[in-house]
């Protein structure tokens, strides 16, 4: 037998609403570990890791949010990256 998440109450394992609260219960097999893993695969590919928190926003969202950091952080250092590379461009372009 399971318990609910909210109220405690003992309910079916394969139960999806608790009968005594009403509240909807998560699968109790659904491993949201939040790896750092999750995290290097939205660095690596961020459209991945976008996609994957669009996905898991809501069902897994310790490894929702890992993806989505990782992501982000590419982004950012990509756009850290072309910032200087237009600097230097500029500077370059302008001591010929």
């Amino acid at each position: 037998m399971a318990y609910c998440r909210k109220c405690g109450a003992e309910i079916d394992d394969e139960a999806v609403i608790c009968p005594k609260c009403g509240v909807e219960q998560k699968p109790q097999n659904v491993n949201d570990d939040g790896s750092i893993l999750w995290a290097v695969i939205g660095f690596l590919i961020p459209i991945v890791g976008i996609i994957l928190f669009a996905i898991w926003h809501s069902e897994k969202p310790k490894c929702a949010k890992m993806s989505i950091i990782g992501a982000l952080v590419s982004i950012g250092v990509a756009i850290v990256i072309w910032i200087i590379f237009i600097v230097f461009a500029i500077s370059w372009g302008a001591s010929s």
